[in-house]
This record gives structure tokens, C-alpha cells and sequence, in this order.
């Protein structure tokens, strides 16, 4: 058994559609069905006319994760896909053979039948095992640190063993083993590393402690120029702040702000529920702040209500933060002390 990450695009825009069809997907639509190359070296041959542009470097590295792909994985094999939509990482097992679906959309024909296990937070992986997991490319084999059985012990853990087992050990190396390309084409995205280790820090300080939570929020909204005001400990009638532009607030637009801070994920009905007592409040517009992230559905009946709610994740609020992190007040600052660094950004990892 070996243990695959499989991403679902950059910006997770394959994610809801690989869980709730139980695929893992994958890009490089301008390559037909793989199914009909029976070699690496016909494979590269194709690439190599489709991707005439590409450096041979980044063919071969390409190369290299689509054969894994369509070749190497094997049915009964573990996949791991890191979630853009949520603070967690779903894991499954490989149930099929690569197969070429033509009655799915353009950029998501490249397939393999998955049996998706568990959902579990980031937070409950060791740091080693999180920097294998932002690799940045889109296929490639997870071995280093025993992860396989890491990931296993996860799976077999209780949800409340989850949330407090995050670890802190830092391995000696930032590389992954790669498919079958060049080990120097194994990047660990240092994006991502830097925003699980901000996500685990957020999370030993806030998680449960939506009141705690909510006045980092408070602060954060502050920053980018509201006027806020903060809701006492206790029953806040659906309501954790309000928000306004304007020396006194008054001016829109005006936030109904709702938060949570456990790692369950949001259902519909606490969105609705928001937007019931924006109306009552005379909001504007919502904001719901869910570190756990959201159910699927929440996200296909939130598209209707784009110019009224706005839904953020942990990764949305750390996106904020980091933009008025400047503007933020010093206390803020020593529970999260960071420091600006400018890394050289590799070649794209996916076609």
C-alpha cells in the first residue's frame, strides 16, 4: 500500500466535485485519454507535441506525475488531497484503474474511482507530514517519516483524538519523494507551509473559544476600516458582531458578522439562519466565519446570495490577517509574531 497526494487544482476549483463523485481529478485536459499510450516514452512523445512551448524540464516533471497518474497508483493505494476549501485533508483509498470520462467536463476527464474515507483537520498532522503534503505538485508519492502509517493511525482515531493531537516536530528536510522525475522537481510549496503553520498556531489559541475568536475577527475588520461593535460573552441571538463604514458606522456597507471556531463544519441552516437576523438587524450584507469550513451544499445554495453573504474559511481569515497584519494591535501580534519573506515562486506544477 502506498500513500498518493492528489490535488484537485491550484486554487481547489476541482475539490467539491472530486468529493461528491468519489474521483480523484486532475488537469492537463489538452492530453487525450492516456488509456492509449502503453508506454512513458509514447506519453512524453505526446507531451512533447502538445507542450511544444514548455521547458524540457518542466515536461519531464509533468511527464513524470501523469504517468504516475494513469500508471503507478494502484487500486487499494491511500490518497491524500490537501482541501483550498477548508482547514483539513481528505483522505481515501484508490478504487479503480485510470479511466478517460468524456461525460464530465473539459478539465476534469482524467480520473481514478475513490472511496473517500475521512475529512481531518490539518491541525492533527505532524509538521513532517504536513511539509510532505505541500509538495508542490499536483501527483506524487507521500513515503518519508512512515506516512502511510501516519496516515492510517488518523484514520482509526476518534474526531475529538484529532483535534488535539497536532505535533510540532520539523523534519530534516523539506523534499518529497517524487513519482518518478528528477527528485529537484519535488518543491515543497512554501506558501502552503507557512499557512499550516499559521493555522496551528490559530487553532492551539482559539479552537472552541468562539468568544476569543470572534475578537480577533473584531480586530481584523477594524484594520480594513469598520467600526465594529462586539457582542458580550453569552447568548448573542445570532449575532457576534456588527460592522459599519464611516466615523460612526453608519455608512455601508453594514456587516451582520457570525462566528464559529470549532473544527465541525457549517450546515446550511446556520447560513440561513444569518441571513435571518441580518434582516432583523437592518445588515446590508452577512459575513459567517467558520474555521471548520463549510458543507458542500452551504457553497452551492451560497452562490445565489453572493452580494449578500460572504463565507470565510480558516484560510480566508488568515488571507486577511496577513493583509492588515501591520494595522493589527500589538497583542494580536505576539499571540501570531510574524515576519515578511519573499521566496522564489517554481514553475507551475500542473498543466
Amino acid at each position: 500500500m502506498t500513500l498518493w497526494l492528489v490535488r484537485a487544482g491550484s486554487q481547489g476549483e476541482r475539490e467539491s466535485f472530486a468529493l461528491e463523485q468519489g474521483l480523484a481529478v486532475i488537469g492537463w485536459n489538452e492530453l487525450p485519454d492516456l488509456g492509449r499510450f502503453d508506454s512513458k516514452e509514447a506519453l512524453k512523445d505526446m507531451m512533447d507535441r502538445v507542450y511544444f512551448e514548455q521547458k524540457p524540464k518542466t515536461i519531464i516533471n509533468w511527464l513524470g506525475q501523469v504517468w504516475a497518474f494513469k500508471a503507478l497508483i494502484q487500486v487499494g493505494d491511500l490518497v491524500a488531497l490537501p482541501l483550498k476549501t477548508s482547514s483539513s485533508i481528505a483522505i481515501g483509498r484508490i478504487a479503480s484503474s485510470y479511466e478517460y470520462r468524456t461525460d464530465l467536463p473539459e478539465d476534469m476527464r482524467h480520473t481514478r474511482k475513490v472511496d473517500w474515507l475521512k475529512e481531518i483537520p490539518r491541525s492533527a498532522f505532524d509538521q513532517s507530514l504536513l511539509y510532505s503534503l505541500g509538495a508542490f505538485m499536483t501527483v506524487c508519492r507521500i513515503q518519508r517519516d512512515n506516512a502511510e502509517q501516519k496516515v492510517l493511525n488518523l484514520l482509526q482515531a476518534s474526531d475529538q483524538a484529532l483535534v488535539q493531537q497536532g505535533q510540532h516536530s520539523f523534519p530534516e528536510n523539506l523534499s518529497v519523494v517524487p513519482t518518478d522525475a528528477d527528485p529537484a522537481d519535488s518543491v515543497t510549496d512554501l506558501e502552503v507551509v507557512a499557512y499550516d503553520q499559521i493555522k496551528k498556531r490559530l487553532d492551539q489559541v482559539y479552537h472552541s473559544k468562539g468568544h476569543e475568536f470572534a475578537r480577533l475577527i473584531d480586530a481584523l475588520l477594524q484594520a480594513q476600516g469598520y467600526v465594529t461593535l462586539f457582542s458580550k460573552p453569552g447568548a448573542d441571538g445570532g449575532i457576534d458582531l456588527l460592522a459599519g463604514r464611516g466615523p460612526l458606522g453608519f455608512d455601508p456597507p453594514r456587516l451582520c458578522v457570525q462566528v464559529k471556531a470549532t473544527s465541525d463544519k457549517v450546515k446550511v441552516q446556520e447560513v440561513r439562519e444569518l441571513e435571518g437576523v441580518m434582516q432583523r438587524v437592518g445588515a446590508d450584507q452577512g459575513l459567517f466565519v467558520s474555521w471548520g469550513g463549510y458543507t458542500s451544499s452551504v457553497g452551492t445554495e451560497n452562490r445565489s446570495q453572493f452580494f449578500r453573504v460572504r463565507l470565510w474559511n480558516a484560510n480566508d481569515v488568515i488571507q486577511h490577517l496577513l493583509q492588515v497584519y501591520e494595522r493589527l494591535p500589538l497583542a494580536f501580534r505576539d499571540i501570531l509574531p510574524l515576519k515578511r519573506l519573499w521566496v522564489l515562486v517554481p514553475e507551475a506544477a500542473e498543466g
